[in-house]
C-alpha cells in the first residue's frame, strides 16, 4: 500500500531563502508555492510596452516601475506575488532591493490558463494592499483592459477600455494610447 503525498508548507522566511537560489519564478500563498509558467511573446510584449510607458512617464518622480522579476509582498494575505508590472512610490520600497510592499498600481496581462485565478483569488489578495489605488487586467484576445480603481474604503469601480480606447490610469496620471499598449503585436 502506497503512502499519501504530504504537502510541505513553507514559512514566508523559508520561502524567500529558498526562492533566492531558484532559476524559475515562484509565488507564495500562505505557505504554498506556486510555480510561474512561461508566457507567450505577445504577453511579454504588452507587459514590456506597459512597463516602458510607465517608466518613461514616471521618470523624475519618486515612483518606480517594476516587472515580474521583483516580488510584491501582500502581508495581510501572507503572500508574495510577481505581477507582470507594478508601480510603487514608497520611500520604504525604494530602500528595499528585493521585496516591495506598497504598490499603487498592479498590472496583470491575462493568460488563458491563469485568467480566472488572476481575476479571482489573486485580485482578492491584491486588494488587501493598503496603498493600492488601481489594478489592471489586460485581456489580449479581446484587446480590452479592465481597470479597477479604489474609491471609498474597500469599494472598487470598474472601467473597461476597448481595443481602440486609450487606457487611463488615474493612480499615476497616465493616458496610454491603445496603439502604444498593443504595439508590435503580430496577432
Amino acid at each position: 500500500m502506497g503512502q499519501a503525498a504530504v504537502a510541505v508548507k513553507f514559512s514566508a522566511a523559508d520561502f524567500l531563502a529558498w526562492d533566492a537560489g531558484q532559476t524559475d519564478k515562484h509565488e507564495y500563498l500562505d505557505g504554498e508555492l506556486v510555480a510561474m509558467a512561461g508566457v507567450e511573446d505577445r504577453h511579454a510584449t504588452v507587459a514590456l510596452n506597459m512597463a516602458m510607458a510607465l517608466r518613461q512617464h514616471l521618470r523624475g518622480t519618486p515612483c518606480r516601475t517594476f516587472i515580474a522579476d521583483v516580488k510584491l509582498h501582500v502581508e495581510a494575505a501572507n503572500a508574495y506575488f510577481c505581477p507582470d508590472v507594478f508601480v510603487t512610490c514608497s520611500e520604504a520600497d525604494r530602500a528595499s532591493p528585493l521585496i516591495k510592499r506598497e504598490a499603487v498600481l498592479v498590472v496583470e496581462v491575462l493568460s488563458p490558463g491563469t485568467a480566472a485565478y488572476d481575476r479571482g483569488d489573486k485580485f482578492a489578495r491584491y486588494r488587501q494592499l493598503p496603498a493600492l489605488r488601481e489594478i489592471v487586467f489586460i485581456d489580449l484576445d479581446a484587446r480590452r483592459s479592465d481597470v479597477f480603481r479604489r474609491t471609498e474604503g474597500e469599494l472598487w469601480d470598474l472601467r473597461s477600455f476597448g481595443a481602440e480606447a486609450a487606457l487611463q490610469l488615474a493612480s499615476v496620471e497616465l493616458t496610454l494610447p491603445a496603439a502604444e499598449l498593443y504595439a508590435e503585436l503580430d496577432h
